[in-house]
This record gives C-alpha cells, sequence and structure tokens, in this order.
C-alpha cells in the first residue's frame, strides 16, 4: 500500500526542490537596487503619513468580533432551510430557540451600547 503514495512522494520532493531552486537563483542572479521609493512602506498606493502605531478605538474590534458571531450564527440558516421539509416539526422549534437565543444576543449587545457609533 505505501507503494501507492511513492510517485506522489516524488512529485512533492521534486516541486520543494524546483521552488527552492527558483528562490536561491533568483536571489543569487536578480538585481539588487535599493532606492527610498523600494524601502518605503507601501498603504495602497498612499504616501503613509506619522506613526504606524497608532492606538484604535476598542469600539472597532467590539463591532468587527459582534460581526462576526452574527455573520457566522446566521450562516446555520442556510443548512436548515435546505433541509427544513426533512426535519420537520423538530427542526422548526429547534431553530426557532436558535433564533430566539440570537435576537436575545443581539438586544443585550443593543441595550450595552456596543452598536452605538460615538
Amino acid at each position: 500500500m505505501i507503494n501507492q503514495y511513492i510517485p506522489l512522494l516524488i512529485i512533492f520532493i521534486f516541486s520543494a526542490g524546483l521552488a527552492l531552486f527558483f528562490i536561491v537563483f533568483s536571489h543569487i542572479m536578480g538585481p539588487r537596487r535599493e532606492t527610498p521609493e523600494k524601502l518605503m512602506t507601501y498603504e495602497c498606493g498612499i504616501d503613509p503619513i506619522g506613526d504606524a502605531r497608532l492606538r484604535f478605538s476598542i469600539k472597532f474590534f467590539i463591532i468587527a468580533i459582534i460581526f462576526l458571531v452574527f455573520d457566522i450564527e446566521v450562516i446555520f440558516l442556510y443548512p436548515w432551510a435546505v433541509l427544513f421539509r426533512k426535519l420537520g416539526l423538530f427542526g422548526l422549534i429547534e431553530m426557532g430557540i436558535f433564533l430566539v437565543i440570537l435576537i436575545i444576543g443581539l438586544f443585550y449587545v443593543w441595550k450595552r451600547g456596543a452598536l452605538e457609533w460615538e
């Protein structure tokens, strides 16, 4: 059985060797002209202004985490919708409980003021 994987191992070794060869060859043969423009930090085509280590408000991160949590939970609705008829009443009750918990979480976040943009 292990003999079946030998061609795959040969391909992986050959690919890794070829990639390593190209990296080393381009490093040896490539031109090295370091100009101030090449050494400058690239930020979306705009010249960087100021320090890159600015402090951001925690609100940005809280909003992002809340978005991800609710977005991931909404993804669970798609498989349920596909199997809606097959799951029957049990699936409907389970999804109802899930949505109630999701809505309670949304109201909690809303009342805490996490969705307010100040």
